[in-house]
């Protein structure tokens, strides 16, 4: 019988959610949505050293802004609670006692002094890559080198030591990854990784085989720098008994700078002006503040769909999708091998798409925000039409306040480039008949105000291209936007005859015959 899929996203509470986080996290969770499976989330925090105060909390919060649901986590509970590793800290201890009975770890008393020497003994011998291996192990105070009761009186005695795990020292470990498929390494390249530490908290290999054997996860998607451990692990997952229900293991390519040449990083985000962190983080140590794409407009839809495509594609034209839809189309064996470059301007666009299929009414809402902290009054319908007129100008929820304050504030300023070009003798006799004639309207809205507008061109011989900058720098001060008489019909009567008439005695200088 098929097991149910499990899934889970370890984060560790060191700092705020990067982005490469977000996308294995949402990969994870379409993966379980896919199949009707579960999506736990784990807290590895066993280094305590590098805990950081808030970092708990954002993980959470980013998550609930990108709408990414847990089954089970350390704020929800679960079956397999808890889910903070420093609270299952006792369990531990068990499976390294286990791994030692069976001869495959053993106590290691060195200090670090005595590391250090040892590295530069290696060094000094030319050797490429110094560590604690089959070969070093035995020149070093452990449990293998040391008579049994000098172990034993070292430990009732209560010295300090860390458990390492016995590798191989010729042995070739095999590992199908989903999307790399079958991973060799010879034994000689992994080192005898500490599974304790001396406070007696694990690493994160052993706690990270431990709990997902216990969690009973059946898929690990994970950063592709956690692969040269892959191995590792499956010597772990057999040396512990679990190799018949070890999880199925994908390695995501990595996240790339914009040129493509190495991981993006915060530094790059900074420099390029674009945030690499969901939301907002202010670190507690420091003071220093990182943007975040919800801070910076974005969508939190527009910004799982751009994520989802940074490694994975759905082998079809498509790119609009919802997280229901990328559930249903998404699939582990189409995510890429290589590494993926990171591009804001497709994020940016697909902000926009997002902006535009809102209902102009949702849009509104971001403009009356903006307008209640400026103390400008509207009413919902006024603001409705605006936002219905701007959001193909749009970007981000921002900036429908920015783009359209001329709907609200008359403009005070005029482009001299357009002013020095379009405004002329000819131009001010039209706006003159123009603004006179808008009181003749009984029926004001952007047909008759245009029809209004031809009628007085064609008896001044002129036609609406000739005209139609210099009025639109006359009502708005912009030299681009929305359709002009749309814009008229919201302004309204009075406050555009007021606009032509400041205008005009604005740009006298270049009203020459």
């Amino acid at each position: 019988m098929e097991r149910e899929v499990r899934v889970r996203f370890a984060p560790s509470p060191t700092g705020p959610l990067h982005i490469g986080g977000v996308r294995t996290a949402l990969y994870n969770f379409l993966l379980a949505k896919k199949t009707g499976g579960k999506m736990i989330l784990r807290i590895e925090d066993t280094d305590q050293n590098r805990f950081v105060p808030g970092a708990e909390d954002y993980i959470r919060e980013s998550l609930e802004w990108c709408g990414i649901e847990l089954d089970e986590s350390p704020w929800d509970g679960g079956p397999y609670a808890p889910y903070r590793q420093s609270e299952r800290k006792p369990m531990y201890m068990q499976y390294a006692m286990q791994l030692i009975e069976s001869g495959h770890a053993y106590y290691a008393f060195d200090t670090a002094e005595e590391l250090d020497e040892m590295r530069e003994r290696l060094k000094a011998a030319k050797v490429a890559t110094p560590q604690y291996n089959a070969i070093t192990r035995m020149t070093m105070k452990n449990s293998l080198t040391l008579p049994e009761d000098e172990v034993k009186k070292r430990l009732e005695s209560g010295d300090p030591y860390v458990i390492r795990l016995k590798v191989p020292r010729k042995e070739e470990v095999r590992l199908k990854d989903l999307i790399r498929g079958w991973v060799m390494v010879h034994s000689s390249a992994i080192d005898d990784k500490v599974l304790m530490k001396s406070d007696g908290m694990p690493t994160y290999h052993l706690a990270n085989i431990v709990d997902d054997h216990l969690m009973k996860i059946t898929h690990v998607i994970r950063g592709e720098e956690w692969l040269p451990s892959a191995p590792l692990h499956v010597l772990l997952y057999r040396y512990l008994g679990w190799e018949d229900t070890m999880p199925e293991f994908a390695h995501l390519p990595l996240l790339l700078k914009p040129d493509g040449n190495g991981k993006l990083s915060k530094r790059d985000g900074d420099k390029l002006g674009f945030p690499v962190f969901p939301l907002r983080w202010v670190d507690p140590f420091t003071s220093e503040v990182s943007s975040g794409y919800r801070e910076a407009g974005y969508i939190p839809e527009a910004f799982i769909n751009f994520l989802a495509f940074l490694g994975w594609n759905p082998g079809t034209q498509q790119e609009i999708f919802s997280m229901e839809e990328l559930a249903n189309e998404f699939s582990i064996e189409r995510i890429g091998k290589s590494g993926t470059r990171f591009d804001i301007q497709k994020a940016r666009w697909f902000n926009e798409q997002y902006l535009r299929a809102k209902p102009d009414a949702e849009l509104a809402g971001y403009l009356l925000k903006a307008l209640e902290e400026h103390n400008i009054s509207c009413s919902p319908e006024k603001a409705e039409k605006i936002a219905g007129l701007m959001k193909e100008r749009v970007s981000f929820p921002q900036e429908f306040w920015r783009e359209a304050a001329y709907f609200f504030v008359a403009p005070t300023e005029y482009s001299e480039k357009v002013a020095s070009k379009k405004w002329n003798s000819q131009s001010v006799a039209v706006f003159t008949d123009f603004r006179n004639e808008l009181s003749t309207l009984s029926d004001f809205n952007a047909d008759t105000v245009k029809d209004l507008l031809v009628s007085i061109l064609e008896r001044h011989g002129m036609k609406i291209g000739m005209v139609m900058q210099a009025l639109r720098l006359a009502v708005t001060g912009a030299e681009a936007g929305p359709d002009l008489m749309q814009i008229i019909e919201v302004i309204g009567r009075e406050e555009t005859q007021n606009r032509i008439d400041a205008a005009i005695s604005a740009l006298s200088q270049y009203a020459t015959a």
